[in-house]
């Protein structure tokens, strides 16, 4: 995709995925148009990163289509003051769209975020993608009443969802079926049942 084009195809997105799907917030919509996707999608995939499924990046990887970031960013509803943690799906997009909305971004790659605890906490946390299970060491990352915005799997089934931390507990509510990438580092231990 030439760069001539990219702004029309950021403008259709808006027009024809975005919009009609119910995503109307206008901060949201104005980060949407002016991060280039194509960027952050491998050179044979530019000509495609706009299109409404998600992209493949290799190993695994993908972009979410636009429309689960533009959900997830209305769902995070980011202020001035939140310090957010972003654990990413495979590219950076994300942070990128947030970055100007919040007073920080600090990013964690999935393994990590489910291996490694961390002593700083964050008043959002955005995992780029689904998951079968909220690990303990990225729940506690959480700030008391912080929240948090995800993609959740369940029997093949993915879902937005957010929770906020309460007393220790962050319990997940799913808010909109969606189809988008699954992040595996956060599957759950498979066991056999009768």
């Amino acid at each position: 995709m030439t760069d001539l084009n990219a702004p029309v195809a950021r403008k259709a997105m808006i027009d024809s995925q975005l919009r009609t799907s119910g995503v109307n917030e206008e901060y949201v919509l104005a980060r949407m148009y002016a991060v280039p996707r194509e960027n952050f999608v491998p050179d044979e995939a530019r000509a495609i990163a706009y299109m409404d499924r998600a992209v493949p990046l290799g190993d695994g990887r993908y972009l979410a289509a636009p429309v689960v970031h533009a959900m997830m960013l209305a769902e995070a509803a980011p202020t001035k003051d939140d310090s957010v943690l972003i654990v990413e799906g495979g590219t950076s997009y994300f942070a990128e769209l947030i970055a100007p909305l919040v007073a920080s971004v600090d990013r964690i790659s999935p393994a990590d975020a489910v291996e490694k605890a961390g002593r700083k906490t964050y008043s959002l946390i955005v995992v780029d993608g689904a998951i079968e299970r909220l690990p303990t060491k990225l729940a506690k990352r959480l700030e008391d009443n912080g929240r948090i915005v995800t993609g959740l799997t369940d029997k093949g089934i993915t879902r937005i969802a957010v929770g906020r931390n309460v007393a220790g507990s962050v319990p997940l509510q799913a808010v909109a079926d969606i189809g988008m990438p699954v992040l595996h580092e956060f599957d759950q231990e498979k066991s056999w049942s009768f």
